[in-house]
């Protein structure tokens, strides 16, 4: 399309975010957004993905962007939109992926008049948004759009309001793409002063996050793993490497006196684009701070500033030996029992190299990460924010970030119907996702945590709020329903099976396994 064709601020506003490396926009759209949609028809750069609910839809662009590693596009309708898609924008906040919202709004004129959909989507929107801009014209739209991209490879959500005037005036032609600023190198003077600090301690750590536990990251933390510095990373990361091969470092316990005791004796925590460790929740009489008492805290490098170079130069500083081979274990079979752990275990069977795992399955998720450290290489995609809920569609947003991998979404039967609408968008898009489906009846989590908060004793009613059998859920029917091929599975053997055959075949498939 020519300049002279650009005839729309949505249709100057979409091929600047094409021009800008925008490949993809989830989206929910209304009224207000029938510029942009129709807008779409004329980019064919950018394809549109449509969820049912605004929670798929952030989701998915988190996904994505944690396996793009550049952002996508999510179209939402005004504040209500904004609203129902907060929660996995808080997890994609959390995991640092990069997003662009684009958030109808009502016309200039007619905003003033309090129309029933009338809200504050500025002040919703900053909440799990860095950067967050409102267009006045058609021009300042396309302007705004540039810097939306480029905000957003900061790892951030990036939230462009849109009146709809704006978007149906003219508009003179497309933006030109702004450029990211990049991290500064990690000075060699704070190199140099965390190793000093190494040499002078008796139990020295560092704790990793951001793109530090990615595989060059990793290379670099395994090197300072041989000369006696142990190597953890925080509880919740937005992408972990692993699998055979590869550098496995501890992860930060979830509950808090677990984290204590593992810590203890630690007496220097160096911090790798991450911050001092703290505990999900508070408990009565347990500590929410879970750095050691005593022991000294240092900066390697700020979150977002090149880790992986950090801990390559600081394992130089350090004399380490230049590459660690990490030798391959064999993986173990299933073993009697019936439980996520033998979940696991099947599925490290079977895990294809480069498949790439979302995981929300809350208590069945620690079990299928202990016992798939082995398998094939792979990426584990963790619940950053806490939000349950994002399972099901960050696996659509990295499947279609790289439909050439195997997804395999682990997910409880209480997450997993926070977002079920997944499933349709899943077999829409033809998107290669298993998912797996604990279905034990309760939302298990809860029920160890009722215990740990000294909330006493539960009776009917609270007991009611914490089962999720009464009537029971039939995962097969729902995943039917939504266009998937379903099965069930009682033990290993059948487990076996079902994986076996999904892994076979692309596509999405849901196996449920039946754990009481």
């Amino acid at each position: 399309m020519s300049q002279a064709e650009l005839y729309t601020g949505a249709d100057a506003l979409m091929h600047t975010l094409e021009a800008a490396g925008v490949e993809m926009c989830f989206a929910n759209p209304g009224t207000s957004e029938m510029q942009l949609v129709t807008a779409l028809d004329r980019t064919p750069g950018v394809r549109p993905v449509l969820a049912l609910f605004e929670g798929v839809v952030t989701g998915a662009a988190d996904g994505y962007g944690r396996m793009a590693g550049k952002p996508a596009a999510t179209l939402l309708h005004l504040g209500p939109g904004v609203g129902n898609g907060m929660a996995n924008l808080h997890n994609a906040r959390r995991a640092r992926s990069p997003i662009v919202n684009l958030v109808g709004d009502h016309a200039t004129d007619h905003l003033k008049l309090d129309a029933p959909l009338t809200s504050d989507i500025a002040a919703l929107a900053g909440t799990v948004s860095g950067w967050v801009r409102t267009a006045q014209t058609a021009d300042q739209a396309v302007t705004l759009a540039a810097e939306a991209v480029a905000a957003a490879h900061q790892g951030q959500s990036a939230t462009l309001i849109l009146p709809a005037d704006t978007m149906w005036a003219d508009s003179p032609g497309v933006g030109q793409p702004v450029a990211t600023p990049q991290p500064k190198p990690v000075a060699s003077a704070t190199i140099e002063a965390v190793a000093k600090a190494i040499k002078g301690a008796k139990a020295p750590m560092i704790l990793l996050n951001g793109h530090s536990t990615q595989d060059d990251g990793l290379a670099a933390a395994a090197r300072l793993n041989a000369v006696g510095v142990r190597v953890m990373c925080d509880g919740f990361v937005g992408r972990l490497s692993r699998g055979a091969g590869r550098f496995a470092p501890d992860r930060m316990k979830y509950f808090s006196e677990q984290a204590v005791e593992d810590l203890a004796g630690t007496d220097l925590l160096v911090l790798c684009e991450t911050v001092p460790p703290v505990s999900f929740f508070a408990y009565p009489g347990k500590p929410s701070v879970l750095t050691p008492e005593g022991a000294e805290v240092m900066t390697l490098a700020d979150v977002g500033a090149g880790g992986p170079q950090a801990l390559a130069d600081l394992a130089e500083a350090l004399g380490a030996p230049k590459s660690v081979d990490i030798p391959r274990q064999d993986l173990s079979g299933p073993g009697p029992k019936w439980n996520a752990a033998t979940v696991g275990q099947v599925l490290a069977q079977h895990l294809p190299e480069g498949a790439v795992i979302s995981d929300d399955a809350v208590t069945a998720g620690m079990p299928c990460y202990m016992t798939t450290q082995h398998a094939a290489p792979h990426e584990w995609l963790m619940l950053t924010g806490g939000a349950i809920g994002q399972g099901l569609p960050v696996a659509l947003g990295a499947a279609l970030a790289c439909p050439d991998r195997k997804v395999v979404a682990l997910t409880g039967d209480g997450a997993g119907m926070y977002m079920p609408q997944t499933l349709w968008s899943m077999a829409r898009e033809q998107a290669d996702v298993l998912t797996i489906v604990f279905a034990n009846h309760a939302y298990r989590i809860l029920n160890i945590e009722l215990g740990r908060t000294g909330a006493g004793e539960p009776g009917p009613a609270a007991e009611a709020l914490l089962q999720i059998d009464n009537p029971r859920m039939d995962w097969l029917k729902i995943a039917e329903g939504f266009g998937l091929e379903a099965s069930r599975a009682h033990d290993a053997a059948s487990l076996d099976a079902h994986i076996q055959s999904a892994m076979a075949q692309k596509g999405p498939r849901l196996i449920e396994v039946a754990l009481e």
